[in-house]
C-alpha cells in the first residue's frame, strides 16, 4: 500500500470534515442572508385622484362663467343693464311680460345690488341675471335656452342674544347705545304695550331681553322674535314669555299664563310721542281759540306708517277739509276708531274693506286743519268719543288649561335665565381729594 493511501485511510475523515463541512457551516452561519420579502405599501386613493368640486355662485355652476357685480342706478331699467351683454330683445320682452308672476322687474330700486353672469370676453353673452331686493332674498333670470325666472333665499342663521339695560335718557336712545337695533326697540314696546306706559318712561326703569338675531353670511340682517323679556317701570315688574298655543297661535303671557296683549293695539303708531292728549279744553294752534280736543295726537315724521289697532271694517276713507285724509274703522258693535291728517291713505284701503290688527292703513301727514305732521287718533264707544288711553279693554285668550303644564315648564326655564341677568353695578362716586403742592 502506498504511503498516500495510508494517509487517507488514517486521516481521511478528518481532512474531509476540515475541508468541506466546516467551511459550509461557516458560510451558512455568517455569510448567508435570506432575500427579504417585498413589502406591500397601501397608497391612499385620495393621494392620487383629485375629486372635482364645481365652483358655485348662488347655486349656479360658474366654472366657465365670468361675474360682474353692480348696483341699480337711478332710472335704470333691466334693458339698460342687459344691453352690453347681448341679450336678444325678444328675451328681454318675455322677462318684462312674465316677471309679474315672480317679481316685477319694473320695480327695481336704485342702489340695490345685482350680478351678471356671462360667457366670453370681448363679446359678452349673458347667462344669468341676479337681483338682490334685500340681504336675504334674490331673484334669478336664466337666459340659457328658454328664459326662466325664480326667487330664492339665502340660508338664515339664528343666533340667540341677551341684553340688559337701564334707562338714562330714553328707551330708544339707551337701547341703541347698548348695541340694540331700532326693530328690537319696537318689538319690546309691542310685548309690553298694555302694561307699560312707554310715553312716560322714567330714569331708572330697566329691562332684560332674550331674543333672536338673523344672520346671512355672518352679517346681521334682521331681528327675530323676543323669546322672553322683563321690564321694570316705576318699581313695578313685568315678565313676558313667548308661547304658541295650538289653534290660537303665538302670543306673549305673564308668569301666571295671562295674555299680555289685548284685542286692540294700545297705539296706532309703532313708537313715537304724544303731542296732545284728549281734553275738554285745548288752545287750537290753527284756529287760535280754546275748544275740546276729543282725540290723542301722536307727533311723528311724514310718511310714518299708521296701523289699524284691531280687526275691523272700513266705514270711511276719504278727504275732509278739517280732518284731511282720514280713515274710520268699525271694530265691533260699539267700538270704532278714526285716524286723521294722513299724508295719504294706503293702497287698497277703501269703504267696505276688511282690515287686520297691525295692518298699515295710511301714513302720517299734515293734511286738513293741522299745524304740523302728526296723527290725531280718535276712539268711539257707543257712538261717543272717549279717551283712547283710558279705555279698559278685556285681555285676549289666556293659556288654556290643557296647555298650562307645558307653558309652566317653558316659562320656568326662561324666567330663571332672566333672573340670572344682572344689571351692571353703577360706578362708585369717590370724594375728590385735593393735594396742596409743597415747594422744596
Amino acid at each position: 500500500m502506498s504511503s498516500s493511501m495510508q494517509f487517507l485511510k488514517k486521516w481521511g475523515w478528518s481532512v474531509l470534515l476540515f475541508v468541506g463541512i466546516i467551511p459550509a457551516l461557516i458560510y451558512f452561519a455568517f455569510l448567508y442572508q435570506p432575500v427579504p420579502q417585498a413589502e406591500l405599501v397601501e397608497i391612499p386613493i385620495e393621494d392620487t385622484v383629485q375629486a372635482y368640486i364645481p365652483k358655485k355662485y348662488f347655486g349656479i355652476i360658474v366654472d366657465s362663467l365670468q361675474i360682474e357685480e353692480g348696483k341699480i342706478r337711478r332710472n335704470q331699467n333691466l334693458a339698460d343693464i342687459l344691453k352690453p351683454f347681448n341679450v336678444p330683445y325678444e328675451k328681454i320682452h318675455k322677462v318684462a311680460k312674465d316677471s309679474k308672476k315672480i317679481f316685477d322687474v319694473r320695480k327695481f330700486v336704485s342702489g340695490k345690488p345685482y350680478s351678471m353672469l356671462y360667457k366670453g370676453d370681448s363679446l359678452k353673452e349673458a347667462t344669468h341675471f341676479i337681483y338682490h331686493p334685500n340681504p336675504i332674498d334674490y331673484v334669478v333670470i336664466d337666459f340659457q335656452d328658454s328664459v326662466q325666472m325664480y326667487q330664492a333665499s339665502k340660508q338664515i342663521v339664528i343666533k340667540e342674544q341677551e341684553m340688559i339695560g337701564e334707562i338714562h335718557t330714553s328707551l330708544y336712545v339707551d337701547m341703541l347705545e347698548s348695541g340694540g337695533h331700532a326693530d328690537l326697540v319696537n318689538k319690546l314696546v309691542d310685548v309690553f304695550a298694555w302694561q307699560v306706559d312707554f310715553f312716560g318712561i322714567q330714569k331708572g326703569d330697566n329691562y332684560k331681553l332674550i331674543y333672536e338675531e338673523q344672520y346671512v353670511d355672518d352679517e346681521l340682517v334682521g331681528i327675530g322674535e323676543i323669546k322672553a323679556a322683563y321690564f321694570e317701570h316705576i318699581g313695578d315688574s313685568y315678565y313676558g314669555f313667548q308661547f304658541e298655543q295650538d289653534s290660537i297661535g303665538v302670543d306673549y303671557f305673564d308668569q301666571n299664563g295671562q295674555s299680555l296683549r289685548r284685542e286692540f293695539l294700545k297705539a296706532p303708531l309703532s313708537f313715537t310721542r304724544i303731542s296732545s292728549r284728549y281734553t275738554g279744553r285745548r288752545y287750537h294752534p290753527v284756529q287760535k281759540r280754546y275748544k275740546a280736543h276729543l282725540g290723542t295726537d301722536y307727533a311723528a315724521p311724514v310718511g310714518t306708517p299708521i296701523r289699524a289697532v284691531a280687526d275691523g271694517k272700513i266705514i270711511a276713507a276719504k278727504y275732509h277739509r278739517f280732518n284731511g285724509n282720514f280713515v274710520k274703522i268699525q271694530h265691533n258693535g260699539n267700538i270704532a276708531t278714526q285716524y286723521l291728517h294722513m299724508s295719504k291713505i294706503a293702497s287698497g284701503i277703501r269703504y267696505g274693506k276688511k282690515v287686520k290688527r297691525g295692518q298699515t292703513i295710511g301714513f302720517v301727514g299734515s293734511t286738513g286743519l293741522a299745524s304740523g305732521p302728526h296723527l290725531c287718533y280718535r276712539f268711539w264707544k257707543n257712538g261717543v268719543q272717549v279717551d283712547a288711553l283710558k279705555v279698559d279693554l278685556p285681555p285676549s285668550e289666556p293659556i288654556l288649561p290643557k296647555n298650562m303644564a307645558t307653558f309652566d315648564s317653558v316659562r320656568l326655564v326662561w324666567q330663571l335665565r332672566l333672573d340670572e341677568l344682572n344689571l351692571p353695578e353703577p360706578p362708585v362716586e369717590r370724594d375728590s381729594v385735593v393735594y396742596a403742592s409743597v415747594s422744596p
